[in-house]
């Protein structure tokens, strides 16, 4: 299977760096872990969406998958309890 570019946007990338260290490693080793597997087992489509979910502890991942360029962008990540918003 063909590795997944992985972009990420630049409010994301704030996010990452503004969730505390422990965290925000983990997230790190999990976006990486897309470009292999874009769709892992437990991660869900959003419903009126064309992003995806991913959980890591309290912290989600949304982001989108282009198959047809491989490609996947991180839209947002954040604390569960005001990611959505």
């Amino acid at each position: 299977m063909a590795s997944y570019k992985i972009l990420v946007k630049p409010s994301a990338v704030k996010e990452i760096e503004a969730s505390p260290k422990r965290d925000r490693q983990r997230i790190v080793a999990r976006i990486q872990r897309l470009s292999s597997d874009p769709r892992p087992p437990g991660c869900q489509k959003l419903s009126g969406q064309d992003n995806f979910r991913l959980r890591q502890g309290a912290y989600r991942i949304v982001y989108s998958v282009n198959d047809d360029e491989l490609s996947l962008l991180v839209v947002k990540v954040g604390h569960r309890k005001d990611v959505y918003r």
